[in-house]
């Protein structure tokens, strides 16, 4: 057995199944091994960007990582932008970067370079390899650190520690459990007196949400605690993975525009946070603060990121002695609103997708300008996960479609995309026909980078000049999407009436596979 074959067995050990790859030569003693192992499903990406984004979104959705296969420095550069959004919405992702055999390094050929200062700013954990005989502690401890708490770690192979003699797995244990740290005692008791204070003195706090704590179980007892200390609930602008829609609870998402955000958040006294972190603004604006909370709001810790929050909130409520009479406020099945006929706009698109989604899909958020409208109208649809572009590193959305739609194969995905963030990884629709992906693609076609037009006139500019024309609109040339979506093996259609879009949309939720609406608004 070689270094490579042991590294495949030693994640099938700890249940790593699913490899998002695009290999190189230093690679291919390890595509040898997997090739010789199909309970590993070898997932082929395009652009590596594409690789990292799907590990981020089957973690999301399957809650335990997926490997990506990467080659050398430039491969894992590549995939930064995306292991970004992955760090931020804190799931557990390992990555296997190949490198030169560690006697070639001294020699600086072309596709040398310094991979461990690449991938440290993304990974919370970096290990090379010393040999193959080191490669199973090497893979276990990488498992560790991805899992315990989640987040991003790194594998630095080297090609003769892939193809360097091993000793076998012979009757291994079983793989360790990862074990989800549990929130302070004393804390949570210091939180329970601050919240009967706030009682009595009319003080108002809020209980601000994420990761695990926006999951179904955790905003019940959540909101059970906000109705009997007449608590908000608040969560992040951008979130990795939400439980919403009908029979679940609502909770209240903080505006992106920064004034937007101060107003929302300006009645808090106290904010207890919930696996987040206080929130702050996007970006610095001239005479606006950075921090979104007033600045006497006091902010206490109940978990932190990757801490257990259903048990701190379970804890939280008991210690509160919540009455077993306060049920959680679930959100009611509601008519969605008929959009007007006639010419399509992103609102309408946002109206019939809440009207016709699915129970049980999963909501891919990419929509940038369009963001606010989407969660706005999906909040009454049937219940479904909601996934967003946590870091900002546009070009998440069709990449965490494909890793979404392989950890949950039974579920209808809908990836809605702005036009401009989607041609970072447009690659990744080959991947979804190559895999038979149950995916719809929306991609709303402004023919604009739209956001940043709005940042322009934020900064008090009504009127793009030439050159800023040319930076921020794509309508010279235009897009054809389905075009694209075609040359990928995709098939495709454009809406530019509400009519067509209201029948393209049922024609695609009827059917299995891939399919992509351009949406012209």
């Amino acid at each position: 057995m070689n270094g490579a074959e042991l590294l495949r067995d030693a994640l099938l050990l700890h249940g790593v199944d699913v490899c998002f790859a695009n290999p190189g030569t230093s690679e291919m003693h390890f595509v040898a091994a997997l090739d010789a192992a199909p309970r590993m499903r070898c997932v082929l990406g395009l652009q590596e960007n594409i690789v990292t984004g799907a590990a981020d979104g089957f973690a999301r959705m399957a809650d335990r990582p997926a490997v990506t296969l990467l080659h050398l420095g430039p491969g894992l550069a590549n995939g930064l932008a995306n292991l970004h959004n992955a760090r931020r919405a804190r799931v557990p992702v390992i990555n296997v970067v190949g490198d030169h055999a560690s006697t070639h390094l001294a020699y600086d050929a072309p596709l040398t370079s310094d991979i461990e200062s690449l991938a440290r700013p993304m990974s919370q954990f970096v290990r090379r390899v010393s040999g193959a005989g080191d490669v199973r502690r090497a893979v276990a401890e990488v498992y560790r650190a991805a899992v315990s708490p989640p987040g991003v770690a790194t594998l630095i192979l080297p090609a003769d520690s892939a193809w360097g003699e091993a000793e076998a797995l012979s009757a291994p244990a079983a793989a360790a459990t990862p074990v989800m740290r549990q929130a302070d005692a004393g804390g949570v008791r210091r939180i329970a007196e601050t919240l009967r204070d706030c009682r009595r003195s009319g003080q108002r706090p809020a209980l601000m949400l994420s990761g695990s704590a926006l999951r179904a179980t955790a905003t019940a007892i959540a909101d059970r605690i906000a109705q009997a200390f007449d608590a908000r609930l608040v969560t992040e602008t951008l979130g990795g993975r939400m439980e919403r829609g009908q029979g679940r609870v609502a909770v209240g998402k903080i505006p992106y525009a920064i004034f937007s955000a101060l107003e929302f958040l300006k009645d808090i006294d106290v904010l207890v946070l919930v696996g987040a972190t206080p929130p702050v603004g996007f970006f610095a604006y001239p005479g606006a603060p950075h921090r979104l909370t007033r600045g006497d709001c006091e902010h206490l810790v109940l978990c932190a990121p990757g801490e257990d929050a259903v048990g701190a909130l379970g804890a939280l409520a008991a210690e509160l002695d919540v009455p077993a009479g306060v049920r959680p406020r679930l959100q009611a099945a509601r008519g969605a609103g008929a959009p007007p006929g006639g010419t399509l706009t992103a609102e309408a698109v946002s109206q019939v997708v809440a009207q016709l989604l699915p129970q049980g899909a999963i909501i891919c958020d990419e929509a940038v300008t369009a963001g606010g409208f989407l969660y706005l109208h999906t909040a009454a649809s049937a219940a479904h996960d909601y996934l967003q572009n946590t870091g900002g590193a546009i070009g998440n959305g069709i990449p965490m479609a494909v890793g979404a739609a392989i950890a949950c194969a039974d579920r209808k995905v809908i990836c809605v995309q702005a036009d401009g963030s989607g041609m970072y990884t447009i690659q990744g629709l080959w991947t979804q026909a190559r895999e038979r992906l149950d995916v719809l693609t929306i991609v709303l076609a402004n023919r604009a980078y739209a956001i940043l037009q709005w940042e322009m006139r934020e900064l008090g500019v009504r009127e793009l000049g030439e050159n800023a024309r040319r930076m921020l609109n794509l309508d010279d040339p235009t897009l054809d999407f389905v075009l694209l979506a075609q040359g990928m093996g995709v098939e495709a259609a454009r809406a530019k009436t509400v009519e067509d879009f209201l029948r393209l949309m049922r024609f695609a939720l009827a059917r299995r596979g891939p399919f992509l609406i351009e949406a012209v608004v």
